[in-house]
């Protein structure tokens, strides 16, 4: 089974990437730049394990008094860069936890105090519904416009609870927004976007 994880630096660590990490701070310096980054790998055994593993690191030299960062994964995955490993990979699962934050932050998926556990199954279901709603107005949004990466309580703030006049009828549902509705030209994007595909 193949892991990544991240491993809390140590001298030996930090000795074994110094050639790199050297190097990264002279760039940073020449060139007069804010930040520079750069990857490095080693082989390396803590104090407790058998052997040695593939350990990846994430070094980063800025002009701030922090000078230099470096972040370490530990892996048993032989294949890709170190950049690969790291950004790629170890930060995917960042997101990944982001989004679960979100679900439970501010769509308040954790509430699930009923008695009986079918009522706690059918919160959930619920849940999903409203982050898979969410998470798809979302996506629908143009991606420079400034609510494409928002999170969640700020798209249900300004997007879905503006309480228009709905207007039913046989044929067709109908939303009247105010006249003078801030996000009167997103919303009319994202009806077109979301819309059915006609036929």
């Amino acid at each position: 089974m193949a892991y990544i994880f991240g491993l809390t630096g140590t001298r030996a660590l930090a000795a074994k990437v110094e050639a790199t990490a050297d190097h990264i701070r002279v760039v940073r310096a020449v060139d007069d730049m804010d930040a520079v980054r750069g990857f490095a790998e080693t082989a390396h055994a803590a104090k407790f394990w058998r052997r040695q593993r593939r350990d990846a690191a994430r070094i980063e030299a800025t002009r701030l008094g922090i000078g230099i960062g470096i972040r370490y994964v530990v892996t048993n995955i032989t294949t890709g860069t170190p950049e690969w490993l790291y950004a790629e990979l170890y930060c995917a699962r960042g997101q990944a936890e982001n989004l679960i934050k979100l679900h439970k932050s501010q769509l308040a998926s954790d509430r699930t105090s009923c008695r009986h556990p079918a009522a706690n199954q059918m919160r959930l279901v619920l849940y999903i519904a409203a982050y898979w709603l969410t998470l798809t107005v979302r996506d629908a949004i143009m991606k420079d416009h400034r609510l494409a990466r928002a999170e969640f309580a700020t798209i249900r703030l300004q997007l879905l609870k503006l309480g228009p006049r709905i207007r039913e009828s046989a044929a067709r549902v109908r939303f009247a927004f105010a006249a003078a509705c801030p996000k009167a030209d997103l919303l009319h994007y994202l009806a077109g976007a979301l819309g059915p595909a006609p036929a």
